[in-house]
C-alpha cells in the first residue's frame, strides 16, 4: 500500500523497468562524455587537485561538513514534530484547529523558503529579532520542510483502511489511544520512503546557508574555490560529498524499516501463537 500512488501493474513495472535502464545508460554516457571532455580539457592533472593532497583542505571540508550535517539536524528536530502536529491539526473535526493548521500549511507550502530565510536575516532584526546565524538558516528550513512533512503524515493516516480506528475504538481505545498506538505506527510505516525523500531535500536546502554567512558544505567550496581557482575540482569533490551523504541516509532509512518489518512479523507470529 502507498499512500501517494497505487501500486503498478505488470505493464507499468515493465515501462519502469525499461525507463529506468535507459535513464542509466544515458547517464553513464553523460558521465563519459563529462570524463573526456575533462580529460582534454586538463582538468584533471593532478596540479589541478594539489590542495587536495593537503590535510589543511580537507579538515576545511570536514569541518564544514559537520555544520552542514548540524543545520540539517536542527531542521529535522523542528521539521518532524511541526509535521506531525500540523497534520493532526488539519485532520481534526475541530474547526478552530483545522482552519489555521491548513491555511499555515498552505502558506508556508506556497512560500519561497529564500524568501523566509531573508525575513528572518533582514526584518526580523529590524523588530528586535536577531537569533544567531545558524538559527537564521535552521528554523526557515525546519517550518517550511514541517508544512510538506504535514502534507506526508496527512497522505499516510488517510491511506489507512477506515477500518483499522473503528476496530481499535471497538475494542475500548479512545480515539486518542487509537491515533497513537494503531493509526499512526502503520502510517509512519506506508511513508517512510516519502518522509526520507523529505530528509535528503532538507539537507539540500542548507546549502542557501550562503544567504546568512553560515559555513556549511557549499559555502565552504565556495570559499574555496575563490582561493584556488579550480572551480571544477571542488565542486566535484562536493558533489560526491553530497551524494555519499544521500546514499547514507537512504541506507540508514532502509536498515531501519528492515527492523520495522521484522517485529511487526514476530508481533504477528506471537498473536498467532497465543490465538493457537
Amino acid at each position: 500500500m502507498s499512500a501517494l500512488f497505487d501500486a503498478p501493474g505488470p505493464r507499468a513495472r515493465r515501462r519502469v523497468r525499461w525507463l529506468t535502464a535507459i535513464s542509466i545508460l544515458l547517464t553513464l554516457t553523460l558521465l563519459v562524455l563529462a570524463y573526456a571532455q575533462f580529460y582534454r580539457s586538463g582538468q584533471l592533472a593532478p596540479s589541478k587537485w594539489a590542495e587536495f593532497r593537503t590535510s589543511s583542505s580537507w579538515s576545511y571540508l570536514l569541518s564544514a561538513l559537520g555544520n552542514t550535517a548540524l543545520a540539517a539536524l536542527g531542521a529535522a528536530v523542528i521539521a518532524l514534530p511541526l509535521g506531525l502536529f500540523l497534520a493532526l491539526g488539519r485532520l481534526s473535526k475541530a474547526k478552530f484547529l483545522r482552519w489555521p493548521c491548513t491555511a499555515v500549511i498552505e502558506f508556508l507550502r506556497a512560500v519561497p523558503l529564500l524568501l523566509i530565510i531573508y525575513i528572518f536575516m533582514s526584518g526580523l532584526p529590524n523588530y528586535g529579532v536577531n537569533p544567531d546565524v545558524f538559527w537564521k538558516l535552521v528554523i526557515p528550513i525546519g517550518i517550511c520542510s514541517g508544512a510538506t512533512i504535514a502534507e506526508v503524515f496527512r497522505a499516510g493516516v488517510l491511506a489507512l483502511p477506515k477500518g483499522q480506528n473503528e476496530a481499535a475504538i471497538a475494542l475500548g481505545l479512545s480515539k486518542a489511544q487509537a491515533l497513537r498506538i494503531i493509526v499512526l505506527p502503520q502510517a509512519v510505516r506506508i511513508v517512510l520512503p516519502a518522509l526520507i525523500a523529505q530528509v535528503v531535500i532538507l539537507l539540500k536546502d542548507t546549502t542557501l546557508g550562503y544567504v546568512v554567512s553560515y559555513g556549511e558544505l557549499q559555502q565552504a567550496s565556495s570559499v574555496l574555490v575563490a582561493s584556488t581557482g579550480h572551480l571544477v575540482q571542488t565542486y566535484l569533490i562536493v558533489t560526491v560529498i553530497y551524494i555519499g551523504l544521500n546514499i547514507l541516509i537512504s541506507q540508514a532509512a532502509s536498515a531501519i524499516d528492515r527492523r520495522l518489518s521484522r517485529r511487526r512479523a514476530g508481533n504477528r507470529s506471537l498473536t498467532t501463537e497465543a490465538m493457537t
